[in-house]
């Protein structure tokens, strides 16, 4: 029992120091692109703009089928 109990420690304790690791790279990687490549940087693209006019056809159809899902229910 001990012995399992110790390789899980081991094996956890791997896994965490492995990960804690992966995140310091990868923090430091960013920086450094960043700081040496900024024209790397893209601009997030603008939200899609949404029809402010509704069909009130596809109002009626979305009520309808809305409707009939709570009847069958």
């Amino acid at each position: 029992m001990a012995d399992g109990l110790n390789l899980m420690l081991y094996g956890m304790g791997t896994v965490f120091v492995f990960l804690a690791l992966l995140v310091v790279c990868t923090n430091v990687m960013s920086a450094l692109v960043l700081r040496f490549y900024p024209e790397t940087l893209v601009e997030a693209p603008s939200p899609v703009k949404r029809q402010k006019t509704q069909d009130p056809r596809m109002i009626a159809v979305i009520e309808a089928a809305i409707a009939e899902h709570r009847k069958s229910r």
